[in-house]
């Protein structure tokens, strides 16, 4: 993704409601995609009538090839992009302009670049930016960042820079900047890139133990294989195969088509 972290956090201020008052970082929503179009202000059309549903809790690999529309897609799905035609609900919630703070609180997206993401001189300042500008009280911030922390298992890291850390820690402080604001749909971008075998095996874990709904843009095939049961391929900005993982990574002339390998 090419957008700089300006994105990766709003600065709209929600008005937190008793929902707010205790933590949970838990909890999963639905989301309804109905003919979804993109056009970059040059003309190049981006998405082209995408459509997508997800019941609540529900892991989706999202893949494609390079330019099939899934950084545009996932962009739109926060409000970061207004989607030329076409609707996006999150549960009950139409993504809107005057919806933007409640929809940023509840879908953490999570850029393949934590660099997009980490900008503050210390981990706990990143993780307790949400929160703050939710408006939420010191305790209830203090609270957020530490159970985002425990989440994400790097505890007790809330004063160290977040430079200092290694690509796999900084990862995991990037998810934690979205789960302190208790997301119910995450949108990871490409997670598992350019981590160490170690690493990602740890990564997988990590995801695999969250509770929320998830969708995972990827080029990582066993990873889709290990922890995503439902596999959408997108190409030219549309879904044009949507099933089981296990029955979409066994047709080798779908993947072949769409420019993906078996893992």
């Amino acid at each position: 993704m090419t957008e700089r972290h300006e994105h990766a956090h709003t600065h709209d201020h929600a008005h937190p409601g008793p929902e707010h008052a205790h933590v949970h970082l838990g909890g999963a929503g639905s989301l309804t995609v109905d003919h979804l179009h993109f056009t970059y202000p040059d003309g190049y059309e981006a998405l082209r009538g995408l459509g997508l549903r997800a019941d609540a809790g529900e892991r989706i690999a999202l893949v494609g090839p390079n330019g099939a529309g899934k950084s545009t897609f996932m962009l739109t799905l926060n409000g970061t992009l207004t989607p030329s035609h076409g609707t996006i609900h999150i549960g009950e919630v139409l993504v809107e302009r005057k919806s933007l703070s409640r929809v940023r609180a509840e879908v953490g997206l999570v850029f393949q670049d934590p660099d997009d993401q980490l900008f503050s001189a210390t981990v706990f300042e990143d993780v307790a930016f949400g929160p703050v500008h939710m408006g939420l009280s010191r305790d209830q911030i203090h609270e957020r960042v530490e159970h985002a922390l425990a989440a994400v298992g790097v505890s007790g890291f809330e004063r160290r820079p977040p430079h200092h850390l290694s690509l796999g820690q900084r990862k995991r402080v990037a998810l934690a900047t979205v789960l302190s604001m208790d997301p119910k749909l995450l949108v990871l971008d490409e997670p598992s890139a350019g981590l160490d075998p170690r690493g990602r095996r740890e990564l997988i874990a990590l995801l695999a133990s969250l509770p929320q709904t998830m969708l995972v843009a990827t080029h990582d095939m066993r990873l889709v294989a290990e922890i995503l049961p439902r596999t959408v391929v997108m190409d030219g900005g549309r879904v044009v195969a949507d099933g089981p993982t296990g029955e979409i990574l066994a047709s080798a002339a779908l993947l072949e088509a769409h420019g993906l390998e078996a893992p």
